[in-house]
């Protein structure tokens, strides 16, 4: 018994590990420099140069690099090939250009600095992938996702978290060995990874869903998260057996199941595993970060980093204006993406392990992008003081100022306006509140006293009377803003009835979690009135159209009440489908693109 202790695990290790993580982490969040650098520090701390707890980093990558085949699987999800093709130009057009621009640009500077050709271009490329974890963070915290000019910088980042996967295979193809195999063997070589690909989607395309839809039967939920492991991991190591990335397997799978009716459930299942390992990932990184070599090339990685970053800014700012961006949202776009990204610890990591960069090579590389991801604060908040926001023009319109209306409104587009019409006509006071000067001015030539406000601001809600409405709608067709304003008015006012526009289930399921009382799907109660129309045409007799659509109500209650606890699946049998005595099979819903958050409204 002695002996299996004392060859059992390092607890003392790991809660070192976990802890450092658990600590840096939220600072570093706190501080605006995101989660990613908080990682890397806490592997400094505790690596080989900082209080050497871990003083063989490389073992930790190693199994630290499934979180990296993870998060790929992850990213395959999201890429539905409907969701592709729908936003193509951007990803396909304005993702592509800058990717390439930036590589052309980039990918000669490590020969300058006296780096061989193809640990330059390795550099370069490397550089050229874009922190997704601080942009988007940015992006949100700066209201401006659902914004066009936040979705075309999200188009790039997803054209980039495609790049990695032939990046990888560009890594492969560059290592030292790959020059000296026979034409052949290459062709062999070929022939194998496009069997192992083809043998995938043939998986992915007729076993996947059966496999699911046979253990979702039989309601194991362990054996769910435990198949969704096998997915990810068997496509991996197939890939591996056939000679291609462990990465791009895992990305084929997440592709295949993207259009699935279990995406959700199988994203939940890997996403704690996906994080953890993943942060791992970057924990092994920071303690892999040499920095006697750092400190000894100090100058070289200085010069690197403003060569870097000058020239993947001009890159970026030529793409935009070249895309008809302004020159304001050009200047935006440049200043959030001219970091490097979590992304080239990745390549770098491929490219060491086959012998293209060397240990301090890769240290510097490392120590080079950690630089960039740092400064990216700095370079925003510089931005922000030089180009402010430009002021809304709110001339000629009210902010409100101690409303006591007995409801508050805040969204006065068609929706909103059609809502206040029966509460004015019973003879309820409304204030009501939006930010669109222009439609306040329009409004008021109808005689509707609309004030200027921002739902989002405490203080406007304060002023526009929230603490004393009986009733809050939020009428607003921004889906996040309207999470972000329900979330604030219950946190607030706790016991204020509030209602909130959903767009769709999925949404009205996520306004209920964050404390709606009455989520109205803005497509249903029309649609019911258009089934309505289309049964009377038909001939059908009032009472049999009265019943009809009273059993559509209370079946979409039901399901609507199982979805908030069993998830988008749960539910499935009270809908009524065409396939004869089938349930429902893994096809679109009726209103959108295939995605099964929006199936029955």
């Amino acid at each position: 018994m002695a002996a299996e202790v004392a060859h059992g695990p390092d607890l003392g290790a790991l809660v070192i590990l976990l802890g450092s993580a658990v600590i840096a982490v939220p600072i570093f969040k706190r501080i605006g420099f995101g989660s990613v650098l908080g990682y890397l520090a806490a592997g400094l701390v505790i690596g080989p140069f900082g209080f050497r707890v871990f003083t063989e980093p490389a073992e930790i990558l190693h199994v630290a690099e499934l979180g990296v085949v993870m998060f790929l699987f992850i990213i395959g999800l999201e890429m539905q090939p409907s969701r592709l093709w729908g936003m193509r130009k951007e990803i396909f057009g304005l993702g592509l250009a800058q990717v390439l621009t930036c590589i052309l640009l980039l990918s000669w500077v490590g020969v300058a600095l006296g780096y061989s050709p193809q640990t330059s271009l390795i550099a370069g490329t490397g550089f050229v992938l874009t922190s997704t974890a601080i942009v988007m963070q940015m992006l949100q915290e700066r209201g401006d996702l659902a914004k066009p000019k936040g979705q075309k910088m999200v188009s790039i980042l997803l054209f980039e978290d495609l790049a990695i996967v032939p990046l990888l295979a560009l890594v492969a193809f560059l290592a030292p060995g790959a020059g000296e195999v026979t034409m052949a063997e290459r062709l062999t070589g070929v022939a194998i990874g496009l069997g192992a690909i083809l043998a995938l989607v043939i998986a992915g395309r007729y076993l996947l869903n059966p496999i699911f839809r046979i253990l979702a039967a039989a309601r194991a939920r362990e054996v769910m998260t435990a198949a969704a492991l096998l997915v990810v991991l068997g496509a991996a190591w197939g890939m591996q057996l056939g000679g291609l990335s462990t990465a791009m397997g895992a990305f084929l799978a997440g592709v295949l199941l993207s259009e699935s009716s279990y995406r959700h459930e199988l994203e939940a299942d890997v996403e704690p595993f996906r994080g953890i390992l993943l942060g791992l990932f970057f924990l092994a990184v920071g303690m892999s970060l040499d920095l006697n070599g750092v400190v000894a090339n100090w100058q070289l990685i200085a010069i690197s980093v403003v060569a870097f970053t000058l020239l993947k800014a001009a890159g970026v700012y030529a793409v935009a204006r070249l895309f008809k961006a302004s020159h304001r949202e050009a200047t935006e776009r440049t200043v959030l993406m001219t970091q490097g990204g979590e992304f080239a610890f990745v390549l770098y990591a491929a490219a060491l392990a086959v012998g293209l960069i060397s240990d301090e090579g890769s240290a510097m590389l490392t120590a080079i992008i950690i630089v960039s991801m740092l400064l990216t604060p700095l370079f925003v908040l510089i931005h922000d003081r030089l180009m402010p926001e430009v002021e809304v023009d709110a001339s000629g319109v009210e902010t409100p100022k101690d409303a006591t209306g007995s409801a508050l409104l805040i969204g006065f587009g068609r929706f909103g306006q059609i809502v206040s019409q029966p509460l004015l006509a019973r003879g309820y006071s409304v204030t009501t509140i939006d930010n669109d000067p222009e439609m306040i001015r329009v409004a008021a030539s109808f005689g509707f006293k609309v004030y200027f406000g921002d739902g989002q601001r405490l203080d406007i809600l304060h002023a526009a009377g929230a603490h004393h409405a009986s009733l809050i709608l939020v009428c607003i067709d921004d889906r996040a803003a309207a999470t972000r304003i329900v979330q604030l008015v219950r946190h607030e006012f706790p016991n204020t009835l509030l209602l909130a526009r959903a767009y769709d289930r999925e949404h009205g399921m996520e306004l209920v979690k964050a404390g709606v009382d009455y989520p109205v799907r803005e497509t249903f109660e029309s649609a019911i009135k258009f089934a309505r129309a289309a049964l009377d045409r038909l001939g059908e007799p009032e009472a049999a159209i009265d019943d009809a659509i009273e059993e559509l109500r209370r079946r979409d209650e039901e399901r609507f009440a199982l979805q908030l606890t069993g998830g988008m699946l749960a539910g499935r049998e009270l809908m009524i489908g065409n396939g004869g005595s089938e349930k429902p099979k893994d096809v679109a819903g009726p209103d959108t693109a295939p995605d099964e958050s929006s199936v029955g409204g």
